[in-house]
This record gives structure tokens, C-alpha cells and sequence, in this order.
């Protein structure tokens, strides 16, 4: 906060270093209020109101509407602007904003656009209403003493903590903030808590705005900037203590005046006056930076940054559009000039927002130093560096800002969500007040043109050149490779580092890159504008930037010309704040229409085509051709025609079934696309009617399984029963040739006879097949004599600690290959902990975590991936943007796999090279997220298998899937390592179990010695 509220000093005051504290306190009670509703706020609700400086800024408005314009008394306008308005506007937010994001699962990333999407519309509605001028004719709540401005603060304060601490809302209050969803089934109204918590907020901040009205600036975007830049206190608080958050805030606001008392000389006077007047911006840098981080959620909203697709023909229609203003004259064709270069700063979010996934409110800085340093370079003086043409002062600006990156890109590389957001407004803020507020750094600067450019009309296809240019960079960075690691680290940045993604160099790329574009696009605006105005690339306008990308696509390249065109085209042809309004609609919207306007618009039109007509599902196609087969004559001898089954995917089934087990398909011969359900002789693939036990077993290579029986066939049963006759797995003399070369033989070159059994769809441990068959010999039958193995993965001593609760206390654990080895114990016994520990996603404070006899204990997770250790996760860990086989493909290319039949393999293996290899991840059942998730670890060819509750959230056919798959890598030489609560799975999988409790191994061994001592040691419990 800026000392212009040193008027405030009392005029008797007889010492200098009184005066200067008695301005300190008046500016920290300020500080202080806005830090009592912060925290009031977000303990209600779990929300960091952005808007608060907003609420702040109407109320002081309204107050002066009410007696200045409208000549009411001070008295009556203060109490309808603080008992009404801001009350009542906060509940408004609640009802209409955030309760419906709350309802959805209250994502933090989603709140936070939200909060963002409200500031961006009251700044607009307020630039509407009362104009972008300043006003200095503000009343005055309270006398300049700071003593009442202090009273007020401490009474607040005093007051809610009563309330929190001593009633029963306050019980109820700390109940919601610490589980919501629990202390609804308690009996305990969360949204009257939510709605009381923000009706408090909103009143603290109009009287933040109605207090200091008189004394600073009042206009639509200097006062709301000034209210969220003390925002440090409550983040210095832990958004949780009031004692804290007023004393951080008076400290600071004392200090601040009393570093007005030093007057340096030499270099260090500008440096020392800037941080004297900003001390909290100051604050703002180190609580957002170095503090403990709050608000670690996801980084965005997984809608706002899925990708739309793009409608046809769009493109062509977006390059007329971008090519009209080559027609105009005038000042519309001057007013054209802007959008191409803030497009070029909009394309810049893109790469850090939509691709990336991270959340960034301070490209408005980079776009800034871009102009500057390219005015600076024009001009010859920028230190150490001669004039330059505008050109190539524009291309070294690019250079010297791309490094600056670093500024947000670093952070970003331990914080998501809320602290990532902090993090980047709080260098926003710093660099608009240290640098472009800074009269030694911007005065006396003009910016020309480059030369043969003079004109609008050659300047504007100077842009339209630059524009393509950094459109085809974004595009070659969002494509193959790199563009894909992006995305699995904006969907999923653990399963990301999983996968082998070096995710804090990909989060520095693509800050860098953002910081370039955003440098390039800033550099294009001065010189198009021809002048430097720092106004244009203040913090609110980097706010509103990033509302525009995120609410109209932040992971299309034309979402963000569409947004520049908006932008521009809205404040240059109506009047102040149109834009800024819209886009906070649509952003406040982002609970309802999480997708954006183009989704949401294609998502009703799907439906209006629905109702016009009704038609089956492709599963309801395909169970109605199951139950009514093609050809079946009138007395019902059923003639099969090839149709497929209700497990298989015809030509007219887009949607392929996923849930009939994993194995492919069941094609006969080599040149049938589709499942071949044609009965021979010679052939036992397909059951008649007669047959009592159909023949379920698939071949690797067609795209699904058929399990449809004749009408008169009784049911199939895919899973094979303990006490029920084998199925008949071996084909005919005619077929089976064709099975081994298609299926066993491919696999078996690749990962040997393991992957064969699997993919021909074994479904026991042990299968003995036929004399004529010996390919498909079972992977996993128990040879006469086997020697022993030294273990791959060895942990020794492992100790770890949480908060001062032991997690781990000397755990010892060795994983062997082609074992099995499981890991069993309750909740809270450290098995989460150890398996962290192995994967490197912590690090533990003693022992050592060893691969092969290397020493890996402190490498990172992509690391570890890369050295061969793969892992799943007990949450599901794909990415839903990708498709499944590009979700299979990071982790072949992350795992540095150079064969390019990696990711085909995996996919057969796992029974997904059919149709649904295309589709993408999101939205496809649990069973086959699995299949996709284990696919795309083996597909880095791994040594070590670390396999987090595998069978979470899959049925009977598919554990019993898993149980073979796992089988035939253990068989195959993999080390595979199981942390799992089904116990009738360990017994079955596992050759090795570990007993882990309170931190510790309490019995290891063979799974039914050490499973029945457990048992009975828990029957005699």
C-alpha cells in the first residue's frame, strides 16, 4: 500500500517519530480490516476473494453517490453502503457464485477464476457507472485521527474472535472449514455459514473502501489494486489467525512511515524511496514466495483447459476477419493495430495456462518489460548496450525478458493453485511498482516504429507477420513430443512424474516461453501505440487478460485472438468497461458452463438435436443386435453374419465395450477387421446352440472380445469358476497357426512367452495347452529348480516423519525380479509412506532406497522413471485430455524407450489396440483407466512395477484380468511391488508379503503362512 495517507498525521504531534507512527497505524488499521476479511472469508468458505479490493472500491462509490450527488446525510448513506450493500452484495457472490462451485466439489482453481471473474466485472460495472476518471470528493466516515481508524480495527477483531472461539456459529464455522461434507451430515447448515461468512467479508471491505476513499485515489482501478496488495497480511497469518493478521498488518504499515524519516543519496535513493512507499508490495513478494504456501490444489479447472474443439472452418473465417483491417483508415484501422499484438500477449497464457496448465496473473508484467526494454534499447539507454533499430531492439527485448521467466517460473515449480496464483500477482505487483511506477525508469520515453513501417496499414502487416510467426511457435510447442508431456503435467503432474516428465523444467519452459511471447506482444503494442503507457500493462489488466483466455478457451490458440478482438474492439467502440464486464460474466459463470461459451453452446445443441430425435446408445445398438442377430429366419435358426456381440465394436458402434474383459478381440483370421462369429466344423471359437460352454478366449489382435451366445445357448460366463469345467481355449489345426503368428508369436519376441498368455486371454495362472500348441506354455508355471536372485529395489532402514507423528521407523524391504511381493497392514501403518519413499515422491529423513546397488534416495520421481522404477496409483492417474493411446505414448517417450513398438505392445497387452485406443481418457470406465494407466508404465519398460491398490474400483472379471496380467510380468523377469487391502488377491499374486504396523515390518514371508497368522491372530483379537 502506497503512503498516500500521510495527511493523516495529526498536526499537534511534537515529534517526528510520533507523527510518523500515528501514520503508520492509521495506514495498518486500513491494512488490517482487509486482513480480517480475508481470513473471515476464506475460513467460511475456502476462498481467496479477489474481488475483496473490488467490494472495497463499489461501496466507496456508492458512499459518495449516496452524499455527494445525492445529498444525503453522511450517516444514511454509510448505513445503507455498510449494512446493506456490502452485506448484501456478498451474499449475492455466495447464492450465485460460489455456492454453486461448492456444490460441484468446491475445486480451489475454479473458486479462484471465479474470484477473479467478479473483480474483473464490478472494475468493468464500475468504469460503466461512474466513468475511469478519479475522484478526490470522497466523504469522510472518519475524523483523520488514527486512533478511531485503530478503535474500529481492534473492536472488529475482538468481536469475531469472540464469535469463533465462544458460540455456537463459531463451532460451526470451524466445523465447516475443516469438513465441509462432514459437518453437513451433522446437522450443520454450511451454505448459513458460507452466507454469514461472506456477508462479514464484504462488510470489512467496504469499510476498507469507505476509509480510505478520502485519502487516495478513487477510481476503478487504482483502489482495488491498492486493497489486494495487503493482502500479505492475511497470507503472513496462514489465512487463520486474527491476532496475527492485525499485528503483521500495524508492524507494517509503522515501518513504512518510518522509512519515510531516510533520505540516501547516490544509486540507492530511488531503489530505497520505491520500497519506503510499497513496503507492503514488499511484504506481498516475501509472504507469497518464501512463507509456508496455502491453497495447494490443482492448477486449473480441468474443463478450463480442456481442448475444444475447434469448429470447422473457423480458422479461414478468423483470417478474413484478422485481414478486414488492411481496408480501413482512420482511427479504426489505428484501433486495429492493438489486436494482433495483444493477441500475441494472449498467446502467452496459452502456453503457460492452457498447455501448461499453471495458473499465472503476471504476464501483464512480461508484456510491460517487453515495451520498456524495447523503448529503452530504441533509444540507446539501456545499460551496456548501444541504440539499436526498432527491430532488433523489439527481437534483444524478446532475449533479455525471456530469462525473467524465471520469476514465476521458479515458484511454480513447488506450488499449484491459490500459492502458484499468489505468486505470480505478487511479481506483477512488484515489477508494476518498483519498475514501471518509477520515474528513473520511464520517464522521458518514446517509442517509434520500425522503419518502412511508419504507416498503420504497413505496421499492421508487420504485426500480421509476428502474429503468424508466434502462432506457428505455440503450435510446434503444443504438438508431439513436448506438447504432449504439457498436458499430462496440466492434467495430472504427479501420474506426470510418474510417467518420466521432468515437470519443474517443463513448468521453467513454459514460463520462459510464456515470458518471450508476452514480451514480443508488449514490444508490438508501444511501438503501435507509439509511446510507453504503464498503465496499459498494470496488474489489473493482467487479471483481466487472464479471465478473457481462461472463460473463452485456455487451450485454444483461437480463443485468444478471439479474446484480443473482444478486448479491443468492445472499449474502443463503447463505452470504458464493456469488455472488462462481459468477461467478468462469463468468468463468474465458470461453475455453470465450466467449459466455456463454445462448449457449453455445443453441449445445447447436442441436446435440441436429441429431442428432435431419439435414437439408441452404441450399447444399446449393440444389445439389441446381440439379442436379434442379422439373418435369423422366422422358426429362429439363427444364421451369424459376422455381427458383433455386445463385448465386441462393429462398424457402426463408435464406443467400444470395455468391460468384458481384457483381451482384445477374438478374429480367427488374419483378414477380418471385425470378430469372425462364423461356425465350422473345424473351429470351436464360436458357441452353437448346443454347447454348454462357450469358448471366451480372444486373440491379441482384433479390437474386441465377442461373448454374445445364440439365443438358445445359455449364458456365457467369462469368468472361469473354480469348480466349473475349464473353457476350451485351443483352436482348430486350421486356426491355430493363425493365432500363434497374430498374437503369441509377436508378443513372445518382444516381452517373451509371459505376454503371450495374456494377450490370448489365459484366464488361470497355470494352462496346460495342447501337444500341437507349445508357444502358449504357461508363463508362469513353477520350473523343477530356479536359482536364487539378488533383489533389484532394496530399502534399508527407512525412517520418515509427519508433523512429529513417525510414519516410518526402520523399515527394511527387498523387491526381487519375477516376484511378487506384497505389502499388507491397516490404515496408518506407513505402507502409503514406504511406497512413497521407493517412488520418490518423499524423501525420507534416514536410510537408504537402492536400485541395482545404486544409491537413489535422493533423485526425484522422473528420474527414478526413467532408471526403470514404474508406478500406478491408487487414485486414478491418466491424463483425460489425451487419448488413450497418447496417455500410453508419454510413457514410452518419457521412459526414454527408443524401440517404436513400444506403445503398440502395451496397448495389445493390455487388450486396448481396438477402437477405444482413439478415444479420450476422459470419461471411459474405471476398468479400463486402469488397463490405460498400467499400459502406460510398461510401456517405459520397466524393471520395477510399483503398484499402488491396484483393484481399487474394478469387479470380479477385472481383478481377475489384473491377476493374470501381473502374473505374466512377474514370469516375464519384472520386479513388481503391491501395496493392497484385498487380501484374497494378495493370496493369490503375491510370492512374498510384508506385514507392516505402526511404522514397522512385524512379519514377512510365503502369502499363506503369513496370511494365516494374521488371520488367526485377528480371530483371537
Amino acid at each position: 500500500m502506497a503512503t498516500p495517507l500521510s495527511p493523516w498525521l495529526p498536526p499537534a504531534a511534537s515529534s517526528l517519530t510520533y507523527d510518523l507512527t500515528l501514520a503508520g497505524l492509521s495506514v495498518g488499521s486500513a491494512a488490517a480490516l482487509t486482513g480480517i476479511g480475508l481470513i473471515v472469508t476464506y475460513r467460511a468458505t475456502g476462498v481467496l476473494n479477489f474481488a475483496h479490493g473490488a467490494i472495497a472500491m463499489v461501496c466507496a462509490y456508492v458512499l459518495r453517490q449516496c452524499v455527494v450527488e445525492w445529498g444525503w446525510p453522511l450517516w444514511a448513506g454509510a448505513a445503507v453502503t455498510l449494512l446493506v450493500l456490502a452485506p448484501g452484495l456478498g451474499v449475492v457472490l455466495e447464492r450465485l457464485v460460489f455456492r454453486p462451485l461448492s456444490v460441484l466439489g468446491g475445486d480451489p482453481a475454479q473458486t479462484l477464476v471465479a474470484s477473479i471473474g467478479v473483480f474483473v466485472l464490478l472494475v468493468g460495472g464500475a468504469a460503466l457507472v461512474w466513468g475511469q476518471g478519479a475522484r478526490d470528493d470522497a466523504p469522510e466516515l472518519v475524523r483523520s485521527d488514527p486512533w478511531g481508524q485503530l478503535a474500529v480495527v481492534l473492536v472488529l477483531a475482538v468481536a469475531v474472535g469472540t464469535v469463533i472461539r465462544l458460540t455456537r456459529f463459531g463451532r460451526e464455522l470451524r466445523a465447516v472449514v475443516d469438513d465441509r461434507g462432514l459437518a453437513v451430515l451433522g446437522g450443520i447448515d454450511a451454505d448459513r455459514v458460507a452466507s454469514a461468512g461472506w456477508a462479514f467479508g464484504s462488510f470489512t471491505a467496504g469499510l476498507t473502501g469507505v476509509l480510505l476513499a478520502p485519502y487516495v485515489r478513487l477510481d476503478p482501478y487504482g483502489l482495488p489494486l491498492l486493497v489486494m496488495e495487503v493482502v500479505a497480511v492475511a497470507v503472513a497469518a496462514r489465512m487463520r489467525s486474527l491476532p496475527v493478521a492485525v499485528v503483521v498488518a500495524l508492524g507494517i504499515g509503522v515501518a513504512q512511515s518510518q522509512l519515510t524519516r531516510l533520505h540516501p543519496s547516490g544509486w540507492g535513493e530511488p531503489l530505497l524511496q520505491a520500497v519506503g512507499a510499497n513496503l507492503f508490495v514488499v511484504a506481498l513478494l516475501i509472504a507469497a514466495l518464501a512463507l509456508p504456501r496455502i491453497g495447494a490444489g490443482d492448477a486449473l479447472p480441468r474443463t478450463a483447459t480442456a481442448r475444444v474443439p475447434t469448429p470447422p472452418g473457423a480458422w479461414i473465417v478468423a483470417a478474413v476477419l484478422f485481414l478486414l483491417p488492411l481496408g480501413f483508415a482512420g482511427s479504426d484501422l489505428h484501433t486495429a493495430v492493438e489486436v494482433p499484438a495483444l493477441g500475441v500477449v494472449l498467446l502467452s497464457l496459452v502456453v503457460v495456462t492452457g498447455s501448461g496448465g499453471q495458473i499465472s496473473l503476471g504476464q501483464a508484467a512480461y508484456a510491460g518489460l517487453g515495451a520498456l526494454f524495447t523503448a529503452l534499447l530504441a533509444a540507446g539507454r539501456f545499460p551496456g548496450l548501444p541504440r539499436l533499430p526498432e527491430l532488433a531492439a523489439l527481437a534483444v527485448a524478446v532475449l533479455l525478458v525471456a530469462p525473467l521467466g524465471l520469476l514465476t517460473g521458479w515458484p511454480a515449480i513447488s506450488r499449484r493453485g491459490l500459492a502458484l496464483a499468489l505468486a505470480t500477482f505478487a511479481v506483477g505487483v512488484g515489477v508494476s511498482r518498483f519498475v514501471f511506477a518509477q520515474p528513473y525508469a520511464v520517464s522521458g520515453l518514446s517509442l517509434g516504429r520500425p522503419a518502412g513501417f511508419d504507416g498503420d496499414r504497413a505496421y499492421y502487416l508487420l504485426e500480421l507477420l509476428l502474429l503468424a510467426t508466434a502462432l506457428l511457435a505455440t503450435h510446434a510447442l503444443r504438438r508431439g513430443r513436448t506438447g504432449r508431456a504439457l498436458a499430462a503435467m496440466r492434467d495430472h503432474e504427479a501420474g506426470a512424474s510418474a510417467a518420466g516428465v521432468q515437470v519443474p523444467s517443463l513448468k521453467l519452459l513454459a514460463f520462459v516461453t510464456g515470458a518471450a511471447l508476452a514480451a514480443l506482444g508488449g514490444g508490438m503494442l508501444g511501438m503501435g501505440l507509439r509511446a510507453f503507457d504503464p498503465g496499459a500493462y498494470d496488474p489489473v489488466r493482467g487479471l483481466l487478460w487472464f479471465a478473457a483466455v481462461v472463460v473463452l478457451g485456455a487451450d485454444s490458440t483461437l480463443g485468444a485472438l478471439a479474446a484480443a478482438a473482444l478486448l479491443v474492439g468492445l472499449d474502443a467502440g463503447a463505452r470504458g468497461g464493456v469488455a472488462a464486464a462481459l468477461i467478468g460474466v462469463l468468468a463468474v459463470l465458470v461453475g455453470r458452463f465450466p467449459g466455456g461459451p463454445y462448449e457449453a453452446w455445443r453441449t445445447a445443441a447436442a441436446r435440441l438435436r436429441l429431442r428432435r430425435r431419439a435414437e439408441l446408445t452404441p450399447l444399446g445398438a449393440r444389445v439389441r443386435r446381440a439379442r436379434r442377430p442379422v439373418g435369423v429366419p422366422a422358426r429362429g435358426r439363427q444364421v451369424l453374419t459376422g455381427a458383433t456381440a455386445a463385448g465386441g465394436a462393429g462398424p457402426s458402434s463408435p464406443e467400444p465395450d470395455t468391460t468384458a474383459g481384457w483381451s482384445s478381440d477374438t478374429t480367427a483370421g488374419p483378414s477380418s477387421p471385425e470378430p469372425d462369429t462364423t461356425a465350422s466344423p473345424s473351429s470351436n471359437t464360436t458357441a452353437s446352440p448346443s454347447s454348454p460352454e462357450p469358448d471366451t478366449t480372444a486373440s491379441p489382435s482384433s479390437p474386441e472380445p465377442d461373448t454374445t451366445a445364440s439365443p438358445s445357448s445359455p449364458e456365457r460366463d467369462t469368468t472361469a469358476s473354480p469348480s466349473s469345467p475349464e473353457p476350451d481355449t485351443t483352436a482348430s489345426p486350421s486356426h491355430a497357426p493363425r493365432r500363434r503368428r497374430r498374437g503369441t508369436a509377436a508378443w513372445r519376441d518382444a516381452r517373451g512367452p509371459a505376454g503371450a498368455a495374456v494377450a490370448a486371454g489365459t484366464p488361470d495362472a497355470v494352462r496346460r495347452p495342447p501337444p500341437a500348441t507349445p508357444s502358449l506354455t504357461s508363463p508362469t508355471a513353477t520350473p523343477s529348480a530356479e536359482p536364487r536372485v539378488s533383489p533389484l529395489l532394496t530399502a534399508r532402514a527407512l525412517h520418515a516423519r509427519y508433523d512429529g507423528f513417525t510414519a516410518l521407523d526402520g523399515v527394511d524391504l527387498d523387491v526381487t525380479p519375477g516376484q511378487v511381493t506384497a505389502i499388507v497392514g491397516p490404515n496408518g501403518a506407513g505402507k502409503s509412506t514406504l511406497f512413497h519413499c521407493l517412488a520418490g515422491t518423499h524423501r525420507p529423513a534416514r536410510g537408504r532406497v537402492l536400485l541395482g546397488g545404486r544409491d537413489i534416495t535422493r533423485l526425484p520421481a522422473h528420474t527414478r522413471t526413467r532408471l526403470g522404477i514404474a508406478r500406478t496409483f491408487q487414485q486414478l492417474a491418466v491424463f483425460p485430455t489425451l487419448t488413450v493411446a497418447e496417455n500410453v505414448r508419454v510413457g514410452a517417450e518419457q521412459g526414454r524407450v527408443t524401440d517404436p513398438a513400444a506403445v503398440e505392445r502395451a496397448l495389445s497387452l493390455l487388450g486396448l489396440d481396438g477402437p477405444v485406443r482413439a478415444l479420450p481418457a476422459a470419461g471411459l470406465p474405471t476398468g479400463t483407466l486402469r488397463r490405460v494407466e498400467l499400459a502406460r508404465a510398461l510401456a517405459g519398460a520397466p524393471r520395477v512395477l510399483l503398484l499402488d491398490e491396484p483393484a481399487a474400483g474394478l469387479d470380479t472379471t477385472e481383478v481377475a484380468a489384473l491377476t493374470r496380467v501381473l502374473k505374466a510380468l512377474a514370469a516375464d523377469g519384472t520386479a513388481l511391488l503391491v501395496v493392497e487391502h484385498d487380501l484374497d488377491l494378495v493370496a493369490d499374486l503375491a510370492d512374498v508379503v510384508h506385514v507392516m504396523t505402526a511404522g514397522r515390518v512385524v512379519a514377512s514371508g510365503p502369502p499363506a503362512r503369513v496370511l494365516d497368522s494374521l488371520g488367526a491372530r485377528e480371530g483371537h483379537s
